[in-house]
């Protein structure tokens, strides 16, 4: 044991020397955005009492339907299983590398039998010979005195963390898609309602018009203006009946399961309460928060950091590298004799290879590291860049979807008493029915926007929960109080 340990000394000594690294400080780039969102109403640089990205999808959408249909897509869909298994080949990926950084121990025991034919032995005479042996041995260990291993296993850190950022930007789209999806379903469930309950008034109208025109009190081209309305809202209930078959579709694919009727939506005010929560008067906050709620903003950050790393690995190459194989143990003829003293056996191999001349390969590995890190870099200050215009777009259309909201109703109101005027006037002899026919038609076209612009409000504050980073915890998180300053 004393000779093994005398052995494997020079290792253990050059391991500890080991500290050198010549991976380069990773310092965070500057933001490439200015200070406030753009079409932010609030005080410039005030934080919100609670962070988007801290309130729990389920304190959002409350609809049930809603809340079972997204807890099926996280159980379910294929796009976050993937990004699961993704972290967890990444996971295998970082160990593999890290191990790197600690020599591979191994036990190995041997035996071998030659026979020597008495032609071929110098003593003239058959020899049998027998050897064996055991011992514990080290291959190949890379002394990191440059830090090329450790750079590499930074790498490695950083990619799995990326990954698991790719794995939460997943989950933070998934549930965003789910909602916008139930909120289309329900918005074209309200369009096919109220296009079948048109067909039907206007069936109803041309069936009289008929009757009058038989009785010489309608022209021909009343009862052509009262069919064409017929057909077009026709057209529209095919239209839209296709249209929900394909929402339907749309939520089987995104649930990654068959969707129970009972979870369908029937109308848009399933989900009013979504303009009554809390993302309807909750400020943005601070632009520099999306730096640690956004996961994607994250992902590409620790890819840079990635890129960063491995220039200190491209570094190293200009650099000798020393490896070591060494091994100690026990060695007889006899099997019986092999741990008798006088039987121990080792051997030390020491490799030091010094870079001379590779026509210039490790030069343009190093200045492809550095064109990655820079890539790496302009692809976080895109993402960043991205996400503020996202953030910003929210915004402004927020307060604009408001009013336009507003005037939408008041403008159906307004059909509404025009639509029933004319039918009070038809009804008086003072008008014709084509009014009639007009004012509906009007009526039908203000319902249908209305509902638009209901579908664009809601599916706003998704998008400005999603965009914040939030969708990602199932519950709210605490709010913690902070010291006045």
């Amino acid at each position: 044991m004393r000779r093994i340990a005398f052995t494997l000394a020079p290792v253990a000594l050059a391991a500890a020397l080991a500290g050198c690294s010549l991976m380069p400080a990773y310092e965070r780039p500057a933001l490439p955005v200015q200070d406030a969102y753009a079409g932010d109403a609030g005080a410039a640089g005030t934080a919100a009492e609670q962070a988007v990205a801290d309130i729990g999808w389920r304190d959002v959408f409350r609809s049930p339907q809603l809340q079972q249909l997204i807890a099926m897509s996280l159980a379910n869909n294929r796009d976050l299983r993937v990004a699961v298994l993704n972290i967890e080949k990444a996971r295998a990926q970082y160990q593999v590398q890290d191990a790197a950084r600690l020599p591979t121990v191994s036990a190995t025991a041997s035996g071998t039998g030659s026979r020597t034919p008495a032609d071929l032995s110098s003593t003239g005479d058959a020899l049998i010979a027998h050897q064996s042996s055991v011992s514990l041995g080290i291959s190949a260990y890379e002394l990191d005195l440059f830090g090329r291993v450790r750079s590499l296993s930074a790498q490695a850190l950083q990619e799995f963390l990326s990954t698991s950022e790719a794995r939460r930007a997943t989950q933070v789209t998934l549930v965003s898609e789910v909602a916008t999806a139930y909120l289309t379903l329900a918005a074209d469930q309200d369009r096919l309602t109220l296009a079948r309950q048109t067909l039907a008034d206007q069936s109803e109208a041309l069936a009289l018009q008929r009757r009058l025109q038989d009785l010489g009190q309608a022209s021909a081209l009343t009862v052509s203006q009262a069919r064409t309305s017929v057909e077009t809202a026709r057209v529209d209930v095919e239209s839209y009946t296709s249209q929900v078959a394909q929402d339907r579709n749309a939520l089987v694919l995104l649930i990654g399961a068959p969707v129970p009727d009972a979870l369908l939506p029937d109308s848009l005010l399933a989900a009013a309460d979504l303009t009554e929560g809390q993302l309807a008067t909750i400020p943005p906050g601070l632009p520099s928060q999306l730096l640690q709620r956004r996961p994607d903003i994250v992902e590409a950050e620790h890819d840079l950091k990635a890129a960063n790393a491995y220039i200190g690995a491209a570094r190293a190459a200009f650099y000798p590298r020393i490896s070591l194989t060494a091994s100690a143990g026990t060695a007889s003829s006899e099997l019986s004799h092999l741990f008798k003293a006088g039987s121990g056996a080792w051997t030390f191999a020491p490799q030091i290879s010094v870079p001379i001349f590779d026509a210039g390969t490790n030069r343009a590995n190093l200045a492809a590291a550095k064109a990655s890190r820079d890539i790496a870099q302009a692809q976080y200050e895109k993402a960043i860049q991205t996400a503020f215009r996202e953030v910003s777009d929210a915004l402004v259309q927020r307060g604009a979807l408001s009013r336009q909201l507003d005037a939408q109703r008041a403008l159906v109101e307004a059909n509404a008493d025009s639509y029933r005027l004319s039918q009070a006037r038809f009804k008086a002899g003072v008008d014709s029915h084509l009014t009639v026919l007009s004012s509906q038609l009007s009526l039908y076209a203000a319902q249908q926007n209305l509902i638009g612009t209901q579908l664009s409000q809601m599916t706003n504050l998704v998008t400005f929960y999603r965009t914040l980073g939030g969708g990602w915890s199932e519950r709210s998180e605490p709010v913690v109080a902070q010291a006045p300053r």
